[in-house]
């Protein structure tokens, strides 16, 4: 039998990257060929191992004409190239042009937006509304759907996207496996980092944008080292609020106990030295980060937003709080610092709940299985 021949396309770095790069691993490659057509961006995450064919090309998260034309028609050379049996698109952007492109060819669309566009707070009504249309006409072009989390299909449900039958629902997940081989082979540690070797670290894993609340973390940083004085707090990313965000620092004046990583390709490696885990993220399809926080055993806070309340369970696996609830993050901070008992209970369940759950072999099990009925 032939290998089944698919072609994903994605425009989004950070979390889809590590997501994509664990599928592709474990994919079964007796009976599945990957062709990866990715942006520029994807250059650092060096995925050419784990793919048959990459091929880069410009594509911006910013709506351009002239360069999304321009992206549409290089999908579409790429399409004709290598002709594969199923398309799959990940991110909103990557699904738009990806899917544009594909019109008029006769294959398998599977669409996965890793949170839905139109759930995020910071713009208007309208582009809400324009984000759900735009969603709503490709989904005609789309045979399934694929949601990381319940939250994310009673999302598309709500604002009428498609029927419920072509959303399925497949949570990401983690490394397991490769989290239990390496995890003794890490030698990234405090002094290399120019980390105290009494700090308390309280960290947090994300893209640098309003999203993802490195702004609350922040503000929250200034209050909780009043209480923990050797508090040190870390972001391991980067991304286009960069600089607002190092005014912010030296507003506080945090510059002293602060370090931002920049792009790292395998940030469980800085999770390990984490004494606290934070995402204060103000809208959220899954929370990738969440499971490789609780992989590493580390005591969680996050936002209570999204999908996040389909991963975590109040005061069991982790603490959520309200977006924008700086009172409550510290309360919760200094909970987790005082309280030994309290953080071990949250660690120990948290790792249940990632071994049982969030396996990223499971993930890929049920993609392939969803592809094998599709085909035939």
């Amino acid at each position: 039998m032939d290998k089944i021949k698919i072609m994903h396309i994605v425009q989004s770095p950070g979390g889809v990257a590590r997501y994509l790069s664990m599928y592709l691993k474990y994919s079964d490659k007796n009976r599945f060929e990957h062709i990866l057509i990715c942006s520029l961006d994807y250059k650092i995450e060096k995925m050419e191992y784990l793919a048959e064919h990459v091929e880069y090309l410009s594509m911006g998260r910013q709506i351009s004409i002239i360069n999304d034309a321009k992206g549409i028609w290089a999908i579409r050379k790429f399409i004709k190239k290598y002709m594969p049996d199923v398309i799959y698109m990940h991110s909103s952007k990557a699904g738009a042009l990806g899917r544009l492109a594909d019109i008029g060819f006769k294959n398998i669309v599977l669409y996965n937006p890793h949170g839905w566009a139109f759930n995020m707070n910071n713009i208007s009504v309208i582009k809400k509304k324009v984000y759900a249309l735009i969603e709503k006409v490709l989904a005609y072009k789309t045979n399934m759907i694929i949601a990381i989390s319940a939250w994310e299909k009673e999302s598309a449900i709500k604002y009428k996207i498609c029927c419920s039958d072509k959303i399925h629902i497949i949570p990401s997940g983690v490394d397991v496996c490769l989290y239990d081989e390496e995890r003794g082979r890490y030698d990234l540690n405090r002094s290399k980092l120019k980390i105290p070797l009494n700090a308390y670290i309280i960290g947090m894993v994300g893209r640098i944008s309003y999203g993802k609340g490195p702004d609350l973390f922040i503000k929250a940083a200034a209050l909780i080292k009043e209480k923990i004085p050797n508090a040190f707090f870390v972001i391991v990313g980067d991304g286009e609020e960069r600089a607002s965000v190092e005014n912010l620092l030296s507003e506080m004046r945090l510059k002293d106990d602060f370090l931002i990583t920049g792009w790292v390709s395998n940030p469980i490696e800085y999770i390990q030295l984490f004494d606290q885990a934070m995402l204060l993220t103000r809208w959220e399809g899954f929370g990738l980060v969440l499971t490789e926080y609780m992989l590493a055993e580390k005591p969680i806070i996050t936002t209570k937003v999204g999908a996040v309340p389909d991963l975590m369970q109040q005061g069991k696996n982790g603490i959520m709080v309200d977006v924008g609830d700086i009172e409550g993050i510290v309360e919760a901070s200094f909970k987790l610092y005082t309280d030994n008992q309290y953080r071990q209970t949250l660690v120990s369940n948290g790792r249940s709940t990632v071994r049982n759950l969030y396996d990223i072999r499971c993930t890929v099990k049920e993609h392939e299985r969803l592809l094998m009925s599709a085909r035939y």
